[in-house]
């Protein structure tokens, strides 16, 4: 006699086990949703069906009413995009942002992240500072909002991602001086804060370097959150190349490969797949950290938002200001994790 399996349980069953298994469980699950859409209602009653939208009625329509002052961004969205930038050349910050952002399509692959955003870097410098192809040029003390935030961060992960490779590959080394020396540098940066290594970088470094040495203060705070990032993410990389199997190394080297050909072509495809989630993890972190830069005094986005709402007249509205920015901040730490989950799955794949 053929035994034959039970159906599968619906949706509906599912969550009645889930959430109304017991005469308790289900009390508190009503109560939960009770709460939660109490919460929902009020958010929403705030931020829609009371808000002010239009800037016709000027600040004193938002103070009469009882919702959110989204006039605000109406009325100072380019202060929180484009901060000191010229008003008349904000065109070419914004379209410096769409030529980055552009390439990131294309950064799954080795070749393509040489080429393709060094080409997109290149392109986001020459529109954003000009001088060049006739544009008017513009410092790099009137860069802020969204280009610089931006900016900071992809300079700082192409500068910071192969210093990463050479320290993880330093650390790796059989002559223990090297391994300790760059184990050593590693946990050193690691046991800093940022905000001490921006601060050092943009302050306390000039007294240090002669003056055709010291350049902009802009590239210092660079070059000092690019060595924060390497730190972290050389741990990262050797971490994914202590899960690669001994056997791939050993089995390169009895086929005759040398040992760039070993590295390049057998353990770090490896060692990058391995590490993958949490090297997006760390590009998500640092995108944040960006905000960091205000203490050194630059203009980024968050910068932005506060001369957006710090004139005597919209200085009411500094909730609806910080609530754009971290929307903004979501869509792109939302996008890099949706696009982290999509390069695994398009690796898991190809390694199928």
């Amino acid at each position: 006699m053929d035994i034959v399996a039970p159906p599968a349980p619906g949706k509906l069953e599912d969550l009645r086990r889930r959430f109304f298994a017991t005469p308790l469980q289900a009390v508190m699950s009503l109560i939960c949703l009770a709460i939660l859409a109490f919460i929902v209602w009020k958010l929403l009653n705030w931020a829609v069906f009371q808000a002010v939208f239009t800037t016709s009625g000027g600040p004193e329509a938002c103070q009469a009413a009882a919702g959110a002052c989204w006039s605000v961004i109406a009325a100072r969205w380019r202060i929180i995009l484009f901060g000191l930038y010229p008003y008349e050349e904000q065109w070419r910050s914004a379209l410096a942002c769409v030529t980055v952002l552009s390439c990131i399509p294309a950064f799954w692959t080795g070749r393509r992240i040489a080429l393709v955003w060094g080409i997109g870097t290149t392109l986001f410098y020459v529109l954003m500072k000009g001088g060049v192809l006739g544009l008017p040029f513009v410092g790099e003390e009137a860069w802020g909002g969204l280009a610089l935030t931006l900016f900071i961060f992809v300079t700082t992960c192409l500068i910071g991602f192969p210093l990463a490779i050479c320290l993880a590959l330093l650390r790796r080394s059989e002559l223990p001086w090297i391994s300790r020396t760059t184990g050593l540098i590693i946990d050193g940066v690691r046991s800093l804060p940022l905000i001490s290594i921006l601060f050092t970088f943009a302050i306390v470094l000039p007294f240090a370097l002669p003056q055709w040495l010291q350049g902009d203060k802009l590239y210092r705070v660079i070059l000092g959150s690019a060595l924060f990032f390497s730190a972290y993410q050389a741990e990262i990389v050797r971490g994914g190349m202590q899960g690669v199997a001994k056997g791939q190394e050993e089995a390169a080297m009895a086929l005759g490969m040398r040992y760039w050909q070993r590295i390049g072509r057998i353990l770090l495809p490896q060692a990058m797949r391995n590490a993958l989630p949490a090297t997006i993890n760390q590009f998500v972190i640092s995108f944040k950290e960006t905000s960091l830069v205000v203490i050194v005094g630059f203009f980024e986005i968050l910068a932005s938002g506060n001369a957006a709402y710090g004139t005597g007249e919209w200085r009411f509205a500094y909730v609806e200001v910080y609530a754009f920015i971290a929307f903004i901040y979501f869509i792109f730490v939302f996008s890099l994790s949706r696009y982290g989950a999509f390069l695994e799955r398009r690796m898991s794949v190809s390694e199928r």
